[in-house]
């Protein structure tokens, strides 16, 4: 199995952040830092060479792929901002309704600059997509537990 690519690196996120070439976007950044610092608790932390994180989750697929990602984060592309905040909840899609100009994939939302964007909705979006992504991870943990139990003959629930 491949290795995961998107790994925390250790870089700075200021640098990172300084060289992004738009002025607007660069501004932008620092903005998506400061909110989800401020909704997450916790310090940003470079993922790989372009994504900026805030927490860490780990994940695994029935395909046995695993690994650990941010709960939330965010990259300044070229093209757009691209937060990593959907989860696919019900609440999301009436908050979508209100967010503003944006696109999205299964859990990417793409946005042009944050002027087109309602923030106070953006930033309960943010809160939203981390605190199920905790939720996620309790769940991780309570299946790796049943699973060890399964393992000395005890009851095990697939979730």
């Amino acid at each position: 199995m491949t290795e995961n690519k998107t790994v925390p690196t250790g870089a700075s996120v200021n640098e990172f952040l300084g060289g992004v070439a738009s002025d607007t976007r660069r501004r932008d950044a620092h903005l998506l830092v400061e909110m989800m610092a401020r909704v997450t608790g916790t310090e940003p932390q470079m993922w790989g060479p372009s994504i900026v994180g805030f927490g860490m989750q780990h994940y695994h697929y029935e395909s046995g792929r695993e690994g650990d990602m941010p709960r939330v984060g965010f990259s300044p592309r070229k093209a757009n901002l691209v937060l990593y905040v959907l989860t696919g909840a019900g609440s999301e899609a009436r908050l979508l309704t209100r967010l503003g100009k944006h696109r999205t994939s299964i859990s990417c939302l793409y946005i042009n600059k944050l002027a087109d964007v309602d923030l106070t909705v953006l930033e309960a979006m943010i809160a939203d997509a981390w605190t199920r992504a905790g939720v996620a991870a309790e769940c991780e943990k309570a299946m790796s537990r049943n699973g060890a139990a399964a393992s000395r003959g005890g009851n095990h629930t697939r979730l």
